[in-house]
């Protein structure tokens, strides 16, 4: 019942913020997975090849980017080093 829950919240956040590679909620979710602070961001390109946008609270993409992180704080995804 727990997997069902999650899959259902992770596809309403997925329908709620834009899940692509470098937006906010992407860049949250990544944040948290690899075990860094919040540093609410996102790319305006490819990561790392385009300019680095940090956001303001109150915005919809810090919003998003603070979802994609306590999406993954709570899944407990992490890198295994």
């Amino acid at each position: 019942m727990e997997e069902i829950r999650t899959m259902e919240m992770w596809e309403n956040l997925q329908t709620k913020y834009d899940p692509h590679h470098g937006g906010a909620y992407d860049r949250g979710a990544a944040d948290s997975y690899y075990g860094r602070p919040r540093d609410p961001h996102y790319y305006s390109g490819p990561t790392y090849q385009s300019a680095k946008i940090e956001l303001k609270p109150g915005t919809h993409e810090w919003d998003a980017y603070m979802a994609g992180y306590d999406w993954n704080e709570e899944s407990g995804g992490k890198k295994r080093y």
